[in-house]
């Protein structure tokens, strides 16, 4: 299965929460797509296994949609290193996913959606370490500075983005320095917030089934 690159507002819909799209679309119409969807609501009731799965839905689409087998394949990552040192697989599968590099320039507020951040990083908008990377999967690890590269200071874009984001909204593990268009790694990601209720056990469970 490929990356997702419809519209996150009919995901958002279908889903109950806001995973990404337009919030004044999801708002305005908070039932799910369809047919029926305004009629029927969300009143049908779910399977033990759908409200699993709608559960891995959520967190896959709020990180922008990613390949199925690519978070398949980040669960299988987190349950090894549990396995092997230890430590809760469920909080494990969060931190790696916070370290890609797509979504620490959105945290850091180079980008407004994840989306667009990865857009940005494929194009080689940034450096990590003084070296161009453009995989938006790169994993960032402790003492990692993760900049905009020169050519790219001057977009408007990137200087409305910064200009807007509040500093107290960076997560503690992430350091911004918005005057130089650069942030750093200041420690791995321990309690991680997301912008939607997500029950990670449940995930657990769907793919141990």
């Amino acid at each position: 299965m490929g990356r997702y690159l419809g519209p996150l507002t009919r995901v958002s819909r279908r889903l109950g929460v806001f995973v990404g799209g337009s919030l004044k679309a999801f708002n305005k119409r908070n039932f799910p797509p369809g047919q029926h969807g305004r009629t029927q609501g969300r009143k049908r009731k779910l399977s033990d296994y759908a409200i699993r799965l709608q559960e891995k839905q959520k967190l896959r689409y709020l990180y922008g949609g990613l390949r199925e087998g690519q978070f398949k394949r980040y669960f299988d990552e987190a349950a090894r290193i549990a396995g092997n040192k230890g430590g809760n697989t469920g909080e494990i599968l969060l931190q790696l996913l916070e370290r890609r590099l797509d979504n620490v320039v959105y945290r850091l507020g180079f980008a407004k959606t994840r989306r667009q951040a990865r857009q940005m990083v494929v194009h080689g908008h940034f450096l990590v370490n003084g070296r161009r990377v453009n995989k938006p999967a790169y994993q960032v690890d402790v003492g990692d500075v993760i900049e905009l590269r020169e050519k790219s200071k001057n977009s408007p874009v990137f200087k409305e983005n910064l200009e807007n984001k509040d500093l107290r909204t960076v997560p503690e593990w992430l350091e911004l320095d918005k005057e130089n268009f650069k942030g750093r790694v200041v420690a791995l990601p321990e309690k991680v917030e997301l912008e939607i209720p997500v029950d990670v056990q449940l995930i657990i469970e769907y793919y141990s089934g």
